[in-house]
């Protein structure tokens, strides 16, 4: 039996460096264009639309909707071969942008789109991914 390949992991690249040091700080940053007013993800030099060069990386707090996912009964590639449920997502950040993670912490059963995620920062590596889980409710 052979053994299951490693889950290949980001290399971030010194665009996207900001991005990846924020995760393992524990904490979301994207970029944010004051001359058009909009958050942006993924990470660029230039904003969309305008192509102006004034991206500010800027913290969010990275709660979000869930805006779609897909429960994966079976593994979607051999590094996933022992992920049981794996469920990759879309999550919307309340500034608006999308991206895409995995639900963790959660029964397939109880998802569902709309429902309110919080980030979970799950190092691996030399690298922490940014994952979600059902918001918890307030006391």
């Amino acid at each position: 039996m052979s053994a299951t390949p490693p889950k290949p992991l980001p290399e971030p690249t010194p665009v996207s460096r900001p991005y990846w040091d924020g995760l393992a700080e524990g904490v979301v940053r994207i970029q944010y264009s004051p001359s058009a007013d909009q958050w942006v993800f993924y990470p660029r030099t230039l904003a969309p639309g305008t192509l102006a060069d004034d991206l500010e990386w800027r913290e969010i707090s990275g709660a979000g909707t869930l805006y779609t996912y897909t429960a994966a009964e079976r593994p979607v590639a051999p590094p996933w071969a022992d992920a049981v449920h794996h469920l990759p997502a879309v999550v919307e950040w309340d500034e608006g942008p999308r991206v895409s993670t995995e639900l963790i912490d959660v029964d397939p059963a109880e998802v569902r789109i709309g429902m309110r995620v919080e980030p979970v920062f799950c190092p691996e590596g030399d690298i922490t991914m940014l994952r979600y889980r059902p918001m918890k409710e307030a006391p």
